[in-house]
């Protein structure tokens, strides 16, 4: 009986160390081996037959038993632990996740109304250029067109214009123009942003228009003493032609005096015409090489009678620009006469073209007499000159083309050293002249 107990303990300790056990397993097995243990002792054996190297095994058995069991009550409870900090731990992260999600939420809410919102045409697109979305604007502008699906065929909608990154369509039986703007969005995406400026256009043509006139006004006056002035000279040089007793020397140069007066006369007109009607400009692409030669050619030939060295430097003659080739190369020829006058017989002009990264630069300079300070503000208003023979509007032209090329006129100069009259024009692309 004492062997068949024995064995039931040592199969409960077995079964324990042969195999993963819970904390209620664990329990269970100690009142087994107790339940055992107090039965073994209420038996009645005698002393002699009890073998001291079995009660030493049984109790180092109880007692590794007893260590085992704590060690498994400390693990589970450790355990137990860290399960509950990992549940918080998890709790509190689903709960930040469902917060970010929700400010995502109504961010792309309030973006989406946002866009839709816009006045301006939004396009974006991926990196095939085909149409992921568009605002209502964008549908409005286009209507059918949008279903190419793809950029190049709706871009193809655009009308080029003069100025650089605006376009013109037709929509609705009324030509709307547009400032087209392009940025990345990443892996080859990119937005598009087509801004309504047609009422901005429309009155900056009409300041320019009023402009035009307020110096008309200012002109008149002008005009008439720049006027007066040759025509009194023809008829005084005129008067002298009538005399009967007038050599032919003296009336070959009175003649002569007469059309050039009438010529200072004509030319007076026509700058002033120019500049009072303006004009629109023609589109085409030439080189930079190309325009030097044109302006080298008419000035050349003064230089030379003038006993001036002229010099033509272009630093990339294949650039090609886009815009009115004759009145680019009339305006240099403007600066160019100017430098002329200003210089003495030995003198130099130079003429430097240059294309840079994002403009064109053309500039004009001489080694002359220079301009005072005083002078300096002056000089691009009409009718403003200092020289008799000037009609003052060479350089009021002058600017008025570059500006209508989207690019600006500077001069640098000062007295006694000489001047440099640069023009500056942006790039514009190809297609926005064509």
């Amino acid at each position: 009986m004492r062997q068949t107990r024995l064995a039931r303990i040592g199969a409960v300790y077995r079964g324990y160390l042969n195999g993963p056990q819970k904390r209620a397993a664990v329990s269970l097995a100690t009142v087994k081996l107790r339940t055992i243990v107090m039965a073994t002792e209420d038996e009645t054996i005698p002393a002699a037959r009890v073998n001291p190297e079995e009660a030493s095994r049984l109790a180092e058995a109880f007692r590794a038993f007893n260590e085992v069991s704590a060690q498994l009550s400390s693990a589970y409870e450790s355990l137990q632990s860290r399960a509950e900090q990992l549940t918080a731990e998890l709790a509190a992260a689903n709960g930040e996740l469902r917060r970010q999600y929700q400010e995502k939420a109504e961010l792309s809410e309030r973006l989406s109304t946002l866009l839709n919102a816009l006045p301006a045409a939004v396009l974006e697109l991926d990196e095939r250029d085909c149409v992921r979305q568009a605002n209502p604007a964008a549908r409005a502008l286009f209507g059918a067109a949008l279903d190419a699906g793809r950029w190049p065929q709706i871009e193809s909608c655009l009308a080029a214009t003069d100025a650089a990154g605006e376009r013109e369509i037709s929509t609705g039986g009324e030509l709307r123009r547009l400032v087209l703007s392009q940025a990345a969005l990443g892996a080859g995406a990119r937005l598009v942003l087509l801004h309504d400026i047609t009422h901005q256009h429309e009155l900056k043509m009409a300041a320019a228009r009023n402009e035009r006139l307020a110096a008309m006004g200012e002109m008149a006056a002008a005009a008439a003493h720049q006027l007066r002035t040759p025509i009194s000279a023809a008829l005084l040089y005129a008067a002298l032609l009538d005399k009967p007793d007038l050599g032919d020397q003296e009336r070959s140069r009175c003649g002569a005096a007469v059309k050039e007066r009438l010529r200072h006369l004509e030319r007076l007109i026509r700058d002033t015409l120019l500049f009072a009607r303006g004009r629109p400009l023609a589109r085409e692409s030439f080189s930079l090489g190309e325009l030097a030669a044109e302006a080298a050619q008419s000035i050349a030939p003064l230089a030379r009678a003038r006993s001036v060295r002229f010099l033509s430097e272009v630093d990339a003659p294949e650039a090609s620009l886009h815009g009115d080739r004759k009145a680019l190369a009339g305006a240099l020829v403007n600066l160019l006469e100017n430098a002329l006058q200003a210089v003495p017989a030995q003198g130099t002009v130079r003429l430097s073209l240059a294309a840079g990264a994002e403009q064109f630069t053309l500039a004009v300079a001489d080694d002359g007499c220079g301009i005072d300070a005083t002078l300096q503000d002056k000089l691009f208003q009409p009718f403003f000159t200092t020289r008799g023979e000037g009609t003052g509007l060479g350089l009021a032209i002058a600017r008025a083309v570059a500006r209508a090329h989207g690019g600006d006129i500077e001069v640098r100069s000062q007295a006694g050293a000489g001047s440099v009259f640069t023009i500056r024009l942006p790039k514009l692309e190809e297609v926005a002249m064509s």
